[in-house]
Order: C-alpha cells, then sequence, then structure tokens
C-alpha cells in the first residue's frame, strides 16, 4: 500500500514537472513588501521580437516602470515596435535606482512613464486590474522568451492611501527539472523498498 501511494506520487510530480516544461505561459510576481503583484502572460519570442502582456493585479498601486535586466552585455539597441499604452517609451541603459533601492547597475532597457526608472507618473502607469502589451525588438540572440521574461522588474507607485512604492520580481518557482528529480528520487525510494521486501520473503 505504501509503495502504491509512493509511486502515485512520484508519477504525479513527474507529470506535473513535465507539463512546467511544456507550458510555462504566466509568470507571477510579488508579492512585494506592500502587496503589489502583478503577471506577464502571453509572452513570446520570435527571431529579434519579443512580445509580452503585463498585468497588475494589485488592488491598488500603479506600474510606472518596467527594467529588462538581461544575461549577457553589448547586446546593442533596442526599439519599442508596438504597444497598447502610450505612456510608456523605451529607454536604453537604465540607471535601476528607485528611490533608495537599487537591484542592478542598470537595466539593458527599461519602459518608462517618466525620465527614469525610480520616476514617473501614477496616472499615466498600468492602474489596479489593468494590462497592457509591448512588443520589442533587439539582440535577444541565445535567450528564451522565459529568461527575457523573468528578467523583468517592475517599479510600483502610488500604493494604498500612504502612496508608498517599491519593485518587484518574479516569484520563486520550483524549477521543472528539480520537480523532477524530486519524483525520480521517490520513486528509487519505493523501488528500493520493494527490492527490500523481495528479499526477505
Amino acid at each position: 500500500m505504501f509503495r502504491k501511494a509512493l509511486l502515485t506520487t512520484a508519477a504525479a510530480i513527474a507529470m506535473l514537472a513535465l507539463s512546467s516544461v511544456a507550458r510555462a505561459d504566466t509568470i507571477n510576481f510579488g508579492p512585494g513588501q506592500f502587496g503589489s503583484t502583478a503577471t506577464v502572460t502571453n509572452y513570446s519570442l520570435s527571431g529579434n521580437t519579443f512580445t509580452f502582456t503585463l498585468t497588475n493585479t494589485s488592488s491598488t498601486g500603479s506600474i510606472t516602470a518596467v527594467g529588462f535586466n538581461l544575461p549577457g552585455t553589448n547586446r546593442g539597441d533596442f526599439t519599442l515596435a508596438t504597444t497598447t499604452d502610450s505612456d510608456f517609451k523605451l529607454r536604453e541603459e537604465v540607471r535601476a535606482q528607485a528611490g533608495g533601492q537599487q537591484f542592478a547597475s542598470t537595466y539593458d532597457f527599461a519602459l518608462l512613464t517618466g525620465k527614469n526608472f525610480g520616476g514617473g507618473s501614477v496616472a499615466a502607469g498600468l492602474g489596479a486590474g489593468t494590462s497592457g502589451t509591448f512588443t520589442i525588438t533587439g539582440d535577444f540572440s541565445g535567450l528564451t522568451a522565459d529568461q527575457i521574461a523573468r528578467a523583468i522588474a517592475l517599479r510600483f507607485q502610488g500604493i494604498n492611501p500612504g502612496d508608498q512604492s517599491e519593485v518587484i520580481h518574479p516569484g520563486a518557482i520550483p524549477e521543472p527539472m528539480t520537480m523532477l528529480l524530486f519524483g525520480t528520487g521517490l520513486a528509487g525510494v519505493a523501488a528500493r523498498a520493494r527490492k527490500r521486501r523481495s528479499a526477505k520473503a
């Protein structure tokens, strides 16, 4: 009975890991210190064109800047090809400073509603419950769509009545390979238990 339960659990975890590999279509951000949350969905990379939809899932606050800290260096110029929110402008080599918070020396590029990552306009940003879709062209060679989406940092302002602000990143999730290895390990434990019982019999 124990062996069956263990094998069933291992199989379920392995299937979950494989489905995560095949369908990584939503990335959750936050929650931040003040409860800010967001999602990046419908993201894709075709050649040198990256498209994604950003949704502010918070109850208060606006996303006023979106920074991209890509792996590697010297990637050249990037262009905001299309956007559903014309308040966001693309700037390159943006200093990743938001008040007292600094998470990287510079972002390769950022979508800004103001002059810098720490500034911006709450009224022009993505408010609670709203979305924007953006298409960016540039040198994304050697990267996957998932890597680009997970290199995003979001600047929130106007949170709660106290007008707080913060920067949030993708939330931690179990990596598919970690889940697969865990499932394989459980299957190995079950096989060893079975072998032991057979030897005793």
